[in-house]
This record gives C-alpha cells, structure tokens and sequence, in this order.
C-alpha cells in the first residue's frame, strides 16, 4: 500500500504575525545549492532560490566560506521577498544545512557556521546534516523506517529515532549497488559478452550501447579515462530499462538491481510494524521495468514495513529539520557527524 503525502501544517501565506516565524532550508550538492525559506508551521509554499555554483570540497573539507559567501545573500534576498509581503522585519528562527560530504567533510562547517549565521542572520538554533539525513527527513519526516536515496549511486539510511543506521553508498568501486553505474556497467558488460561471443550476452544492450557510444571496440579507450565515469555508466542505465521490456539479459540485470536495493532498505530498517520504507532519487524514474521487480523484494525481504511516497526531496527535508528545532520538535537522532545541533549533546 503506498501513502501519499502527509500535510505539513496549517494553510498560511504572508508574514506570520507571531509564532516560530520563519526557517531556513539549505541543501548543497554537486550540482549546486538550492535554499529555501518557509514559515515554521507551514512548509507547503516556500520561497527558493538556486545557484548552480557546487560549494568547493579541498584538503581541508568543504569550504565554509564558500558556502556562506552564496547563502547570506541568497537567505537575504528570500526574506526581502517575505517582508513584502506583510508589516513587521521577518524573524528568522532556525536554519538547517544539508550537504553532500557533511559527515566526513564538515568539520569546518561544523566550527564556522553557528558563529557566522549567528551574527550574519541573527539566528542561533542550527542543524548541521549528511544529504542523507535531509533526504530522509525529506522523504518520511520524522517517522521511523528506511530511505533509500538513489540515482547514479545508491544509498540506504534508517533510524528508530533512536540511532542511525547506513548500507552502502560505497561509490561505484567498492558499492553502490543497484544504482545507475551498477545498472549501467552490468549492462555494458552484458554486450561486451555478445560483442565477444560469451554466455550472457545480449544483442540488445550491444546495440543500443553503440548507439549511444559509438563501436564498443573503442569503449574501453572512451570511458576509462573519464574523471566522471560513474555518471558515464549510469547514462546508460535507461537503455537497460528500456530493453528490459522485450529483453531477458536486460530484465535479469533490473531484478538483480531491485534485489540490491531491498537488501539495503532491509539493512536499516528497524524491526516491527510500524516501520516505512521510501524511495527517493532520480534512478527510480526508470518506471515499471524496475520498480515492479522492486516491489516484490520489499515485500518479500520487508513484509513488515509500509511502501510509502516519499513526501518531499532533500531541500523540503532541510525544511522539515529546521521548523522541528524551531518548534522544539526534533525528533531525529543526532550523533554529531550525520546531524550536528551546536550546543546540543549526541544521542539527545
């Protein structure tokens, strides 16, 4: 049975005239940073803002003063768009950061930011989290259960609200699997082996990685060199689906995916009825070819846990994380490295 979104509270628009006031939602990727500004009782109409410049990582981790030269004036200019709306100077009342890397790479955002949103912003309430973390939050709030995050990788983390627990995520060579590169390479190995003449090949997945790479004889020379080859392989994921239709090798390389997959969810998610498990991230765009094996292993390796939709992506999590610390709600397990509240011990 799959549960659609929950709401997220009362109807609302405009400056609130008293409460919690307003929270702030950040969430930094590869791609870039997207930050968004709701009021604390009601998430369902934010204000966002994108920059498609991706926070520089160096020796020393992500870079704090990077991060924040793009979300002061973005944040700044989300509450100039607020305060036009209403009498009275927007109250900022707690801002949650998620970011890709924060849990082995956030040492420096985790010592600079409190101090710097503090005196920039005003704000003293602040949640410090991996992307799987606000994905989670993004994805089932602050229920206990398992979120399975993928697209060209593949990530799983669950909690009981009492602690987290993470499978895989391991990256394209050592994990990841039944991600987009896992998909991809397993079927570019399925026509490698027809183009050689090997059991499980497939002349199916041979022409359509020609298609879309040129002579496969070449492909070695063409991808090995590549410093992005796990987006490479991952582009040729929705081939494999698309020949899964009519393909057997192909079907077979999406229902082993599917079994990865529900391995993970299995992995962290916590026991007993009442548990969910959601699926969020682009790879599960791939429709019925994967999502159909998909469902059986859940079933079959949850049966105790609920389908359910994901609610809303990392930044609506930021979001989700951020109304939580300032309606004293939060609910989430922190450990200091997977979501960091300053001044708050681990495990409260």
């Amino acid at each position: 049975m799959t549960r659609g979104p929950a709401a997220t509270g009362p109807g609302g628009g405009g400056n609130p005239p008293a409460g919690p006031g307003w929270v702030l939602g950040v969430d930094s990727g590869g791609s870039g940073l997207r930050v968004a500004l709701a009021a604390a009782g009601d998430l369902t109409r934010p204000e966002t803002t994108v920059s498609r410049e991706p926070v520089r990582t160096g020796a020393a981790g992500i870079d704090a003063g990077h991060l924040l030269a793009q979300i002061l004036p973005m944040a700044r200019e989300l509450l100039a768009r607020v305060g036009d709306r209403g009498p009275g100077v927007p109250r900022l009342s707690a801002v949650a950061v998620g970011a890709a890397g924060m849990a082995t790479l956030g040492d420096g955002l985790r010592a600079e930011l409190p101090d710097a949103l503090a005196a920039e912003l005003g704000v003293r309430r602040l949640a410090l989290a991996a992307d799987g973390v606000t994905a989670y939050a993004g994805a089932l709030g602050q229920r206990p259960g398992a979120v399975v995050a993928a697209g060209t990788g593949m990530i799983a983390l669950g909690t009981d609200l009492g602690t987290w627990r993470r499978a895989d995520g391991w990256g394209h060579l050592l994990g990841d699997c039944g991600g987009g590169a896992w998909i991809g390479r397993a079927g570019l190995d399925a026509a490698m082996r027809a183009y050689d003449g090997r059991r499980g090949g497939s002349a199916a997945l041979l022409a359509l990685a020609e298609e879309r790479f040129g002579p496969v004889a070449g492909l070695p020379a063409r991808i090995y060199p590549r410093t992005d080859r796990p987006a490479v392989l991952a582009s040729f994921a929705p081939d494999v689906a698309r020949a899964a239709l009519d393909d057997s090798v192909a079907a077979g390389i999406l229902r082993a995916a599917a079994g990865h997959v529900a391995e993970a969810a299995a992995a962290v998610c916590p026991a007993g009825d009442g548990s969910e498990v959601a699926l969020t991230g682009g790879l599960f765009k791939m429709g019925e070819p994967l999502l159909a094996p998909l469902r059986a292993e859940l079933a079959e390796q949850l049966p105790y846990a609920e389908a359910v939709s994901a609610t809303g992506d990392p930044l609506h999590g930021a979001l989700v994380i951020a109304a939580a610390l300032a309606l004293d709600g939060l609910l989430l397990p922190r450990d200091g490295r997977l979501l960091h509240v300053p001044g708050e011990e681990a495990g409260h």
